[in-house]
């Protein structure tokens, strides 16, 4: 028989189930479509590009924020969180590292797009390479940072799942805070804002007003999207992926002119 636990403190059971089932919900959806992106980039050699080395950063990110909210959701339909103090720890450094990675690859797709379109130059593998292990190691740097004493994780106003402890008011909190704003929210939403802007000014001028969407982070399956289902290319070696047929360089380039 299965323990009733008491629902969280100032929720009803419609809106745990809620949260529980959205949680869920986003999790599927969103890791069923970057694992499609991931899985095409592996079977489909056209798409072993740089630059889609760089959509694949959000979608193994994306992925991973995926796994954290599928745990949360379990823990909703709980009504409680089984994993512990330490499991509250790990929980939330690897919900903020997938976050903080998704965040700095999608600006560096937005950096690559720009010289793609703006200065037409290309992208090279080491300078991909480059970008990506960067994105991944500077979020890190931030995620771990909690664990060390500077920010701190702990439980969400749910109790089902952990993040970083908003609530705080002292010195350390808001040096971290103010930190983590400028480096990991506000330079990166620039450099997508004026990227994209940029590229949309091209493609004014040309008389082409069909861009790529500036939508920077909001869930993964949005970023799915976004980064790989609206890329003319990708999306083409995702359905050679899934059906075997292949559509040729030739056409999509005319697509895209």
């Amino acid at each position: 028989m299965v323990t009733a636990y008491p629902l969280p403190e100032g929720f009803t059971e419609l809106e745990v189930f809620a949260i529980g089932t959205a949680l869920l919900v986003e999790a599927l959806l969103g890791f069923c479509l970057n694992g499609l992106t991931i899985i095409s980039f592996r079977k489909i050699k056209e798409l072993r590009t740089p630059s889609n080395l760089l959509v694949l950063s959000i979608a193994l990110a994306d992925c991973g924020i995926c796994i954290n909210a599928f745990i949360a959701a379990f823990s909703s339909f709980l009504r409680y969180w089984p994993y512990g103090s330490d499991g509250c720890q790990i929980h939330g450094f690897q919900g903020f590292l997938t976050a903080l990675a998704s965040i700095s690859s999608s600006a560096a797709v937005a950096w690559d797009r720009y010289h793609h379109y703006c200065t037409r130059s290309k992208l090279q593998w080491s300078t991909a390479i480059s970008m990506m292990v960067f994105a991944w190691l500077f979020a890190a740097f931030w995620s771990v940072m909690p664990l060390l004493g500077w920010g701190e994780y702990d439980y969400e106003p749910l109790r089902t799942c952990c993040t970083l402890d908003y609530s705080k008011g002292d010195r350390n909190y808001i040096t971290f805070l103010f930190a983590l704003s400028i480096f990991n929210f506000m330079i990166p939403g620039f450099i997508m804002l004026t990227a994209y802007q940029s590229v949309y000014q091209k493609f004014k001028k040309s008389g082409h007003y069909k861009i790529p969407a500036v939508i920077a982070k909001t869930v993964p399956t949005v970023d799915a999207f976004v980064y790989a289902l609206g890329n003319e290319n990708y999306r083409g070696g995702i359905w050679q992926f899934l059906t075997g047929q292949k559509i040729e360089k030739a056409e999509v380039d005319n697509k895209t002119k």
